[in-house]
């Protein structure tokens, strides 16, 4: 069943229903800590939720049965650092200008190229006015931030966002009473762990395992399968890990949890496409007092709306500049999307624009290039044996018509399903002219999503970073203005947006300045920060 708008019970649960509250207005005490724990490369399919009993997974089974699981949760974009720019910031990455794949890593050197064969740096987009990651905002209301071990936001973090963001996060290096979010994000299912972990222990039979229509029945698809389930197995204990600290604190009857993949599974024709396969994951979401337990929703609910969602929770008003919106808490919004919007860009090395609208019944995808397949030689996924195998079956004609579809070396114009009938999208409506009607409709919604979110894919890469970066190098922020007034010492930058921090000199963790600082406070380091800029100046104070 969908659950009905739910905001006074939540607030119930938190101050009391009907009683309007401004951002500042709840103490430490009374904010809900909030858990995310994030499985990468997952699709719902494997999940026992969602009717896949395949492998046991008593952790995550039981959250389910504590919380909330939502059948039509997606991601924007069907691959980790663009759509991790989605969750951080409550806005599309085609509108950031994050579309495109590992435009920045952590610890990579500014000029450094992000791949080979692409003749310009790794860069930090910039961002449009007042984009900021949204954990900046918990952080201001006085929540202890903690992340870890994954950044990947497609652009150089910046220090107001985390109190902490590493592997030894943990939310037990508070001070007393303080609230807290903090990520758990969980690499042992990863794409990478297919080959890597080939020839680890085996926590099923291969032959017990169950081979979706589009791939082809064969000892190596069904080997690559079984090392995932055995990987989930692995993550179901890692989330139990985390779970049984919860309950060890008191903590995890109150807390917010949420469970949910970074876009969809580890396999061809999953991460990288905008089939479900690869834009739906699953979501758990465990309120307060376990509100709601064992229901379902069947709402779209996308990345872009998780940040809105988090903060309304934790009783603070999203900034307007986010694209998505509060799906629950004190700011939850009325109007529900019945949309959800998806993009596919650059993966890798290789460009290939794709655009995509899905609704819980239809989905319509949209190819700006005809003549490329589906089946992107990107040269990471290459080194799967499913996908080695795939290749060969394909080239000697030993794959079925549905198996060899996303294999063709082009693909169409238009590609339009109904979800409920066909769920792995195997057969284009497109030309049904009976949908006539349901493709053009579609196809508007899609038009008008690229022209009102400012869609930057239509622009090559290029362009778009000599437009943002001076002399392939990022803008960087001026010096911050200080001056005294009062018995204060006020601290200005002259870009509007800029969060400006602080800290004492021997000091590892920057503070978010927001209010004049006192005398007391000297001595003291400070800079201006935004996202796509290098930051000011450190202005130091003795």
């Amino acid at each position: 069943m969908k659950i009905p708008a739910f905001l006074c019970l939540l607030s119930l649960l938190f101050m009391g229903c009907n009683q309007k509250r401004s951002s500042n207005s709840l103490d430490k005490t009374s904010r809900p800590n909030i858990v995310w724990l994030v499985a990468e490369d997952q699709s719902p399919q494997w999940f026992p939720m969602y009717g896949d009993s395949t492998m046991y997974l008593p952790h995550l089974q039981a959250l389910a049965n504590d919380g909330v699981v939502f059948d039509n949760a997606v991601a924007p974009v069907p691959v980790c650092a663009p759509a991790r720019s989605a969750l951080i910031t409550g806005m599309y990455p085609t509108s950031l200008g994050t579309h495109n794949m590992r435009t920045y890593a952590p610890g990579r050197r500014e000029g450094d190229r992000p791949y080979h064969g692409l003749d310009f740096p790794s860069y930090s987009p910039v961002v449009p006015d007042g984009v900021k990651m949204f954990p900046e905002y918990l952080r201001k209301q006085g929540y202890y931030t903690a992340n870890g071990p994954k950044e990947d936001y497609n652009f150089e973090k910046t220090d107001a966002a985390w109190d902490e963001s590493g592997k030894n996060r943990h939310w037990r290096k508070r001070k007393d009473g303080q609230p807290f979010f903090a990520v758990f994000n969980f690499a042992v299912c990863h794409e990478s762990q297919i080959w890597k972990r080939g020839g680890d222990t085996l926590f099923i039979d291969p032959a017990k395992v169950p081979v979706p229509p589009y791939f082809p029945d064969t000892e190596t698809m069904r080997h690559d399968l079984a090392v995932n389930y055995s990987n989930l197995k692995r993550l179901d204990d890692q989330i139990g890990e985390v779970i049984d600290d919860l309950k060890e604190d008191g903590l995890y009857e109150n807390s917010i949890i949420f469970f949910y993949g970074d876009h969809g599974g580890p396999f061809p024709r999953h991460k990288r496409a905008l089939y479900d396969t690869g834009v739906k994951v699953p979501l758990v979401i465990k309120f307060p007092k376990n509100a709601m337990a064992g229901a379902r929703d069947a709402r779209p609910i996308s990345f872009i709306d998780y940040a809105p969602t988090v903060l309304s929770l934790a009783g603070i008003e999203p900034p307007k500049v986010m694209q998505g919106v509060a799906q629950f808490g004190e700011f939850e919004s009325k109007k529900k999307p019945k949309y959800t919007f998806h993009s596919s860009d650059r993966f890798d090395e290789i460009y290939d624009r794709l655009r995509a609208v899905r609704s819980e019944r239809y989905k319509y995808i949209k190819s700006y290039d005809t003549d490329i397949s589906h089946a992107l030689p990107v040269a990471y996924r290459e080194q799967m044996p499913m996908m080695q195998e795939l290749r060969k079956l394909h080239k000697t004609g030993k794959l079925s018509q549905k198996q060899d579809l996303w294999l063709s070396p082009v693909k169409p114009e238009e590609e339009l399903y109904d979800l409920i009938e066909d769920p792995y999208e195997l057969h284009n409506l497109a030309g049904n002219k009976e949908l006539r009607d349901t493709l053009i409709a579609y196809r508007n919604l899609l038009k008008d999503w690229i022209r009102n979110t400012k869609d930057l894919g239509e622009y090559p890469e290029k362009e778009l970073i000599d437009k943002w970066l001076v002399d392939e190098k990022q803008p960087q922020l001026a010096p911050l203005v200080m001056e005294e007034k009062n018995d204060s010492i006020l601290l200005i930058s002259k870009k509007s947006d800029a969060t400006i921090v602080w800290k004492r000199p021997k000091d590892s963790v920057w503070n978010i300045y927001n209010r004049p600082l006192p005398p007391a406070a000297i001595p003291f380091q400070a800079k201006a920060e935004r996202i796509g800029y290098s930051d000011s100046e450190v202005l130091e104070i003795d």
